[in-house]
């Protein structure tokens, strides 16, 4: 094994690209295997729904038909739905077509959704009808006067039988591989979600290779109910699974005896899963009467992964554990344990590179390579860098420097084999259950609540999601102080669920530096000390 001199990998250059755009990874694989599974939809209150590749592409096709009669390819539209197999189908529609697909969150709310249809330009917008007791079919109509770009809203409640009612076009677009497939949102030092345009060759190419690395026989089924709206979902559970002509076994919701009993039934040999879902699974009452002996590597992501947690994955069903590491801007995984490495490497660093991408750590400061084993920003170049953030040039220029490395904000360091290890983040970020949780957004939020005159908001270890979110507030002195639940109920209209805090506490005085700014460590150490009051 070459023995690196300072904290950078040269790209692996023995691994060629992929070189397929997403609706041509489709087309190969119906070609390979027409009659196996591509697709098992799962779901706690109904019978599974299967597609093979053959019938996938043919709804696929058909459904880039109904696009184009629709739009212009180039154009934008957006898909806010959980894990509906209309997803999947409208995904790689709009790939065939040259749309590019819009993901959003269905925990988003009116004001979310507004931003993300605006700050991406969609003319289309396709949806369920309810989700989770909420009527996205109402909130989508009172936002849509807001989103004058928006041509036409589509439920996904029968759009699928229309599609398969509409006839195959003879051509459909050319796709360029450097070409943009996906607009995902993500946010940094503004706290306003960026749109992280993605190109297709590069999402491909990652996903192939990350399910390469996880060494299972080629078509074995993936298990996950990983969102789709992220890439770890629709990419590397969905376009990996393709890749290697296996069967996705696709979770509508996370629901953990359904997931399961789905493992069992379709004898799965990769989990995917964040460590919140995980530690779901296990904890499920009824789990021990589940045969999960089928399960060779259990893959995780979006945040640390505790050791007693694999151990416990290890036990239960005898697999080996993968654990990814990156961000959306870089399609998304940079580095990846193996199954096969030391115990001390797949728990405690996040892995080598994946081939075809240089990767760095480097002073934040000065932009030199840091020695070995030294702390620095974790940087990365190469094909799967994104093409940039949508109508944001300046905050593109900020996370892509002029040698063309993209800074992650994270800090970590590397040793002299190429592992590298996160040790903490640049950006102000908190990561709950794998979901990305941007402080600034719940703060400003806050802000507008009568009884706040200032809200500070943080992450807080825990052993279950990795972090919850914890706000600190400080209050006008002449009003009576809210409750927890009126502030609780104050976000819940304004923001998805999953930003609300689990826990509300009270200061008279925020500690802060020589320039004003607060500082969010003394607060945690309160909190941990008791001396802040609850709300």
């Amino acid at each position: 094994m070459t023995r690196l001199d300072e904290s950078l990998w040269p790209a692996d250059t023995g691994r060629p690209l992929v070189g397929l755009s997403v609706g041509e990874l489709l087309r190969r694989a119906a070609a390979d295997a027409p009659g196996t599974a591509a697709l098992v939809s799962v779901a706690p209150d109904r019978a599974d729904r299967t597609w093979t590749y053959r019938e996938l592409l043919d709804d696929a096709e058909r459904a880039a038909a109904w696009l184009l009669g629709r739009f212009r390819p180039g154009e934008h539209v957006a898909v806010w739905a959980p894990n509906v197999p209309e997803w999947i189908v409208l995904q790689y529609g709009a790939a065939l077509s040259g749309l590019v697909l819009v993901t959003a969150n269905p925990a988003l709310r009116g004001t979310e959704l507004r931003y993300i249809l605006n700050a991406s330009h969609a003319v289309g917008a396709f949806y369920v009808d309810a989700f989770r007791g909420t009527d996205m079919a109402s909130l989508i109509g009172a936002v849509l006067p807001e989103a004058p770009d928006v041509r036409e809203a589509v439920s996904l409640t029968g759009w699928l039988e229309e599609v398969r009612g509409t006839g195959k076009r003879a051509g459909l677009p050319d796709v360029d591989l450097q070409g943009p497939t996906q607009i995902q949102f993500t946010s940094g030092t503004t706290g306003r979600p960026k749109a992280a345009v993605l190109r297709h060759g590069a999402m491909v190419t990652n996903a192939a290779y990350v399910r390469e690395r996880c060494g299972v026989p080629e078509g074995s089924a993936f298990a996950t109910a990983l969102p789709l709206f992220h890439t770890a979902g629709c990419g590397l559970a969905g376009m990996g699974t393709v890749y290697d002509r296996g069967t996705l076994i696709l979770g509508e919701v996370f629901d953990p005896a359904s997931l399961l009993s789905a493992v069992q039934r379709h004898r799965a040999a990769i989990l995917g899963a964040v460590p919140a879902m995980l530690h779901a699974l296990l904890a499920h009452p009824g789990r021990e009467e589940f045969d999960l002996g089928s399960l060779e590597v259990v893959m995780s992501g979006g945040d640390t992964v505790p050791p007693a947690l694999v151990d416990a994955w290890a036990e239960a069903a005898g697999a080996a554990a993968s654990a990814v590491y990156g961000q959306t801007e870089l399609s998304p995984v940079v580095c990846q344990t193996r199954p096969t490495d030391t115990r001390e490497d797949g728990l405690f660093t996040a892995g080598q590179p994946l081939p075809n991408v240089d990767v760095a750590v480097l002073d934040p400061a000065t932009g030199a390579v840091r020695p070995i084993g030294v702390e620095g920003e974790i940087c990365a170049r190469g094909y799967q860098r994104m093409i940039g953030y949508l109508d944001m040039p300046e905050e593109t220029a900020r996370t892509i420097d002029a040698d063309g490395w993209l800074h992650t904000g994270d800090l970590g360091r590397m040793d002299a084999r190429g592992y590298v290890t996160v040790t903490g983040r640049l950006k102000d970020m908190i990561i709950r259950g794998g979901e990305n949780i941007y402080p600034r957004e719940i703060e400003e939020v806050l802000a507008a609540h009568p009884a706040i005159t200032h809200a500070v908001v943080l992450g807080l270890q825990d052993p279950a999601w990795g972090e919850r979110v914890a706000a600190v507030v400080r209050l006008e002195p002449d009003r009576a102080a809210p409750s927890a639940e009126e502030l609780h109920d104050f976000l819940r209209e304004r923001l998805a669920p999953y930003k609300t805090p689990a826990e509300w506490y009270v200061t008279d005085d925020l500690p802060v530096n020589a320039m004003g700014k607060v500082q969010k460590f003394r607060l945690r150490d309160r909190i941990a000390a008791g001396g802040l009051r609850s709300l």
